[in-house]
């Protein structure tokens, strides 16, 4: 399976956070638009099939959200 880069992962958390806010805030359709737009993406990009799980999925890519990841640890 292809991986999304990090940076793109944590563009689309990003995105999808503030989307969310906004829609919450607003409710207007465009950003509803938008933000069902980048779920879907992050479920492309993460092989998932629901935005939570691809929210998920997508934190657990970025550099250091793995035990091993964390220096301390590993040291």
């Amino acid at each position: 399976m292809l991986m999304a880069h990090p940076a793109v992962l944590k563009n689309l958390i990003a995105q999808y956070e503030t989307l969310r806010a906004l829609h919450a805030e607003e409710g207007t359709e465009d950003v509803r638009q938008r933000m069902n737009d980048v779920a879907y993406t992050l479920c492309v990009s993460t092989g998932t099939r629901n935005v939570d799980t691809a929210l998920v999925a997508a934190r657990y890519q970025l550099p250091g959200a793995r035990l091993e990841d964390d220096p301390v640890l590993t040291a």
